[in-house]
């Protein structure tokens, strides 16, 4: 389950705007590369939507069903908003719906089979 926790509008090329629900997955238990000590976090991925603003704002706190994946990606520039630190990532964070993630969990990489 992943629970609706924001959501934040956007503006495409072309003026109109859009709204992107925020999803969050439960929290996990990671460990740091640094200093070896555990940290809990959660995962969080923006969801493009057709709702307007005040839907949106209406929908914070329900959960939908599927989980909050890391998928590899060609690596971009990422600053972060706190630190202004420029930062170098290959990954993002995606939602996956139930339906899909069986899906996922029940295929046999092509890779396996030959």
């Amino acid at each position: 389950m992943v629970t609706i926790v924001d959501y934040k509008e956007y503006q495409k090329e072309d003026g109109t705007n859009f709204c992107a629900l925020i999803v969050q997955g439960g929290m996990e238990a990671i460990k740091s590369k640094e200093t070896g000590r555990t940290y809990f976090t959660a995962k969080k991925a923006h969801i493009a939507c057709t709702f307007n603003a005040e839907m949106c704002q209406s929908l914070i706190g329900n959960e939908i069903d599927g989980t909050v994946k890391r998928v590899e990606v060609e690596p971009y520039e990422y600053i972060n908003p706190e630190t202004g630190e420029i930062m170098m990532l290959s990954h993002r964070y995606e939602y996956v719906g139930a339906e899909e993630e069986t899906l996922d969990n029940h295929l046999v990489s092509e890779k396996v089979v030959a």
